[in-house]
């Protein structure tokens, strides 16, 4: 059973009980990623989180792992373009623990400036690292091909020039500016009691500040193209269709072709580049939404000698998709996206995560039934127009180990 409650200050507490477990996933889940930086300051929605490790509340950087740690706990941060996240896995008795760990990291951190020196030396080690990754960073340049000039196109971790400019007062600023109420989510799942959960919310963020910050720019599809100059032995492609938003009426339909076409080993991307001409080892799709719009991406690694027909082959491969994708077909991915989702809610984090998850899309718990009913319900022409509706535009690209005469 789901049990949601909201604080006069905005942040929402949500709880999923599980009968017969001992642990507890807990998230906060905040509503501002690297899509909400300036561009000066890019990569300070990273630089951020990074920070807030260096020591918050009543302790330092070793006292916050030791914490949880020494009960036997887990915890991390993640920052994407339209979200940041802390989370934490613990045995249930410690919840308190927990709540009280990651308010103070999200809220009263130290943000010292000689930290502040140090760890961008770290972020830029993670730069250089990602740089040296081209199936990582090729992501990155797709991105910016997709959303040319646009703040979600920049990179989360920034580059060299706008980590180096960001000041002390811009991390404050940054918290004070987008870490308030109506941008919190704190979710949790397993074996609690959800009025705990809410006096422990109460007592550790109810001093956050009203309101929800400022909104980031509406994003808008560019269809550029991007040659990354990283050495790579292989070609790395990438392929970005305009898709539809997390909330819009076909994005279950534009799901479910994405998994038709490169969902698994199964899909048509896997059977006719990998297994049928032997030209990439790996080839998949993804859909990812956004609160306004969305990408579909297809990537594929193959030799630079092959590169042209791979590349060439995944954009047929995905066109012939939207025009004769097949009944069995959907039958098959849509079984797996039901799996797939009951799978998921067997677990704490599942749950929590899930939670957190509709409240920031929908504004409301949509319960596992009705994601599963309107799965059931999607048509095969939906499926079919959802994909050709996302083709219509054509795609935008990046690449990186590329040969010059075919980048383009």
């Amino acid at each position: 059973m789901t049990r949601l409650t909201t604080l006069p200050n905005g942040l929402r507490v949500v709880s999923r009980a599980m009968p017969g477990v001992e642990t507890v996933a807990l998230g906060l889940f905040v509503a501002v990623g690297s899509r909400h930086e300036e561009a000066r300051v890019n990569g300070i929605a990273h630089l951020f989180e990074h920070m807030v490790f260096k020591g918050a509340g009543g302790r330092s950087a070793r006292a916050i792992s030791e914490a949880i740690e020494d009960v036997g706990g887990d915890l991390n941060a993640c920052t994407e373009r339209d979200q940041t996240s802390f989370t934490a896995s613990l045995m249930a008795e410690h919840l308190s623990l927990g709540v009280e760990v990651i308010g103070d990291l999200a809220l009263r951190a130290h943000l010292d400036p000689t930290d502040l020196e140090r760890e961008k030396e770290v972020v830029l080690q993670e730069l250089g690292e990602a740089r040296d990754t081209p199936g990582d960073i090729v992501f990155d340049e797709l991105w910016s091909a997709a959303f040319a000039d646009q703040p979600l196109g920049r990179s989360i971790l920034g580059d060299e020039d706008s980590i180096a400019a960001i000041r002390p007062e811009d991390l404050g600023g940054w918290r004070d500016t987008h870490y308030r109420g109506g941008n919190l989510i704190l979710a949790a799942a397993g074996k609690l009691d959800h009025e705990e959960l809410v006096d422990l919310a109460e007592r550790c963020f109810g001093s956050a500040l009203p309101g929800s910050g400022s909104a980031c720019v509406p994003a808008s599809f560019t269809r550029g193209a991007r040659v990354g100059r990283t050495p790579s032995d292989q070609a790395h492609l990438t392929l970005a269709y305009a898709a539809p938003a997390a909330t819009a009426d076909d994005y279950l339909a534009a799901r479910l072709f994405a998994d038709i076409v490169g969902g698994g080993m199964s899909s048509r991307l896997f059977q006719e580049v990998r297994e049928e001409r032997g030209l990439a080892y790996s080839v998949y799709t993804h859909l990812t939404p956004y609160a306004e719009t969305g990408l579909l991406t297809a990537y594929s690694a193959t030799s630079r000698a092959n590169s042209a027909k791979a590349a060439q082959l995944m954009e047929t491969v995905i066109a012939r998709a939207a025009e004769d994708a097949t009944p069995r077909e959907l039958e098959r991915v849509r079984t797996q996206a039901r799996a797939g989702l009951l799978m998921s809610l067997e677990t704490p984090w599942g749950q929590a995560s899930y939670a957190a998850r509709q409240l920031a899309v929908h504004g409301r718990m949509v319960e596992p039934a009705e994601v599963l009913d309107r799965l059931g319900r999607v048509t095969l022409d939906e499926v079919r127009a959802a994909g050709a509706r996302m083709l219509g535009g054509g795609p935008a690209r990046a690449t990186i180990g590329v040969p010059p005469a075919r980048a383009a």
